[in-house]
């Protein structure tokens, strides 16, 4: 799950870091009388979606004026704002954060992350921050830093200040410094994320340390954990898709394929994606409909997948534990007395239940092809998508 980068803020603040004076707005009205109550005479203006590359797409602008402000606010809400991470179609502004704006003599980079090839939380600092950091990384700068967490002994002050000495924090804001990363990795843990980071870190000339930018990422997975973070969700910066997947527990990821996939396990999902591209097929999507999914969800599935113009057919594949065939069998029945289908239907039932779920479809009388194994069902669908065109 992503958040904006004000919600980001409001919960790094939890945790010790400093950020800016901020207000979100709205409006244009809102946005001025967030200026006028943060006070002083500069702010920074920074439009609100779920996207990186704001900065360079002219998203994050700054103001010398409450009118500056205002033709900001006024030229950014209700507007499409495109970004190197938002592709051509771009995404609609509906908030800013108007913030006091800092003096920065430096600014530095911060994140964590996991490594997936030590299995540990990793720290990446650099001594260079801001809208150039993919420029410096791929440059394999000295600059840059990395320190690996062991998850038995946890963060200690000495990963901090060798942190912080990597990237030229000095004597003068250690004990600051260290605080900050030990916070940032106390949220990670905290709240299951999957990525943090602060971009820029700014230090002050009155040599205070300030995040600047924050980016939160959280595991969808253990959102159950952190009921609370169901606020934080601004289901109208998703895609319509992807919120009525979540709605009904289930894992979405749009693609620009034709060929839409309904299945259980994140695993077997990305296989079956994987096998689609094989055979020349192009997927239209990742579902994951998980292990609890019961015939409503298998149902709303379906529609979802269904509901994507482009989709020309589609791969529904079980493998069956946890999660019966008949159930899916059900779903895929119940699915198509809801709506009419118009695209070809591939079916591949295994496991758990698995020849009660291909009765439940023979006798349903829908136009269901049935695989044999994932190879067959994927070359079915393939050619069922072409025709279809």
């Amino acid at each position: 799950m992503n958040i904006h980068e004000y919600q980001a803020k409001e919960i790094i603040k939890k945790f010790g870091i400093k950020v800016p004076a901020g207000a979100v707005a709205e409006s244009v009205e809102e946005a001025a009388a967030a200026a006028a109550h943060l006070g002083g005479s500069r702010w920074m203006v920074k439009a609100q979606i779920h996207a990186g590359g704001r900065g360079k797409a002219g998203g994050v602008r700054s103001a010398d004026s409450i009118g500056e402000v205002k033709a900001l606010a006024a030229e950014w809400l209700g507007k499409i704002l495109v970004t190197h991470q938002t592709g051509a179609a771009g995404k609609r502004v509906r908030k800013i954060l108007v913030e006091q704006r800092c003096d920065i003599d430096q600014e530095f980079y911060v994140g964590i992350g996991l490594d997936r090839s030590t299995g540990r939380v990793t720290f990446v600092a650099s001594r260079e921050g801001g809208v150039e950091i993919e420029a410096f990384v791929k440059m394999a700068s000295p600059g840059i830093v990395t320190a690996a967490v062991d998850p038995a002994a946890g963060f200690s002050g000495f990963i901090g200040r060798r942190l912080a000495y990597g990237i030229g924090i000095g004597d003068d804001q250690l004990k600051e410094a260290v605080r900050l990363f030990q916070g940032l990795y106390d949220l990670y843990l905290g709240y299951d994320c999957t990525l943090a980071e602060i971009n820029p870190l700014a230090r002050t000339p009155r040599g205070d340390l300030i995040a600047l930018d924050a980016k939160l990422n959280f595991d969808d997975n253990a959102l159950f954990r952190h009921p609370d973070m169901e606020a934080y969700r601004d289901l109208a910066d998703e895609s319509l898709e992807a919120a009525a997947a979540a709605t009904y527990g289930l894992t979405y990821i749009g693609l620009d394929g034709n060929i839409g996939c309904l299945v259980n396990g994140a695993g077997l999902a990305m296989a079956t994606l994987d096998i689609i591209k094989l055979h020349g097929g192009q997927p239209a999507n990742f579902l994951d409909a998980g292990g609890r999914a019961t015939r409503e969800t298998i149902t709303q599935a379906l529609k979802i997948i269904l509901g994507e113009k482009r989709v020309s057919a589609v791969l529904i594949n079980i493998f069956a534990g946890i999660l019966r065939c008949d159930i899916i069998a059900e779903g895929v029945v119940e699915a198509a007395r809801c709506m009419a289908i118009k695209v070809p239907i591939v079916v591949r039932l295994e496991g758990a239940h698995a020849e009660s779920g291909r009765k439940i479809l023979e006798s349903s009388g829908l136009a269901i092809i049935a695989a044999n194994d994932l190879a067959d069902a994927a070359e079915k669908v393939v050619q069922a998508a072409n025709r279809n065109l």
